[in-house]
């Protein structure tokens, strides 16, 4: 499931986004409301997590301009204030739930979850091609009915690829909503994960699906042509 997170505080979204990604979500992540007003109208997103205080337009702000547009993606708003008046304005924004700083990153897990399961998208079709197969609720991957056993980087490569099936995926977008990093330094590392993915998605005797795209990134196909 992929993740929006509206955080202008960089090591805080840095440390959230690395967390929720080894929970096997993806996650793109935003300092501004309007860089997540962006996304939001741009990439149909499973949840947004949205925090109250950002610079210039506030984050209660953007969740009733969501609203006012009909965009009911889950919302879990994130703030300081802990006013009983403060958490009422922002349920009545539109937000779906409300977790006062500081919190515990399990809470913040739970809460995603609880908001996944009360949603339409609680429970997702299983993703595919071919006779690969990944469960997005249960994690689960096989192929060709054998169960593998990923990392949890590899589930976050192989879960980008198949939502971007048939389109190649640039080494500069795994760096950033996985690693939450730029290209230039983890290239080499990029490749390490992938090439383990591959040996495992593509072993000996099937069919190759992950492809590597010289000089563009990599794609998630039955056939190598671009």
């Amino acid at each position: 499931m992929r993740i929006l997170l509206v955080e202008d505080d960089r090591k805080a979204a840095r440390l959230l986004a690395r967390g929720l990604q080894e929970e096997g979500f993806v996650v793109d992540v935003v300092h501004s409301a309007e860089d997540g007003e962006e996304e939001s109208y741009a990439v149909d997103y499973d949840m947004i997590v949205l925090d109250w205080m950002l610079p210039g337009k506030q984050g209660i702000d953007l969740c009733r301009d969501l609203r006012a547009r009909a965009i009911q993606t889950p919302i879990l708003m994130l703030t300081a204030r802990d006013a009983t008046a403060d958490r009422v304005a922002g349920l009545n924004t539109g937000a779906d739930d409300y977790l006062t700083k500081p919190f515990e990153f399990e809470e913040l897990l739970a809460r995603i979850r609880a908001l996944l399961r009360r949603s339409d998208i609680s429970r997702p079709l299983v993703l595919a091609l071919a006779d690969l197969a990944l469960d997005p609720v249960s994690h689960k991957v096989t192929r060709g009915g054998a169960v593998l056993d990923l990392t949890p980087k590899e589930y976050a490569i192989l879960l980008i690829l198949l939502r971007q099936a048939g389109e190649v995926v640039s080494r500069a977008r795994l760096a950033e909503q996985i690693w939450q990093a730029d290209l230039i330094g983890i290239d080499n590392l990029i490749d390490v994960h992938v090439r383990n993915l591959r040996g495992k998605v593509d072993a000996p005797g099937l069919p190759q699906l992950i492809h590597t795209v010289r000089g563009r990134g990599f794609r998630l196909a039955e056939n190598d042509g671009v």
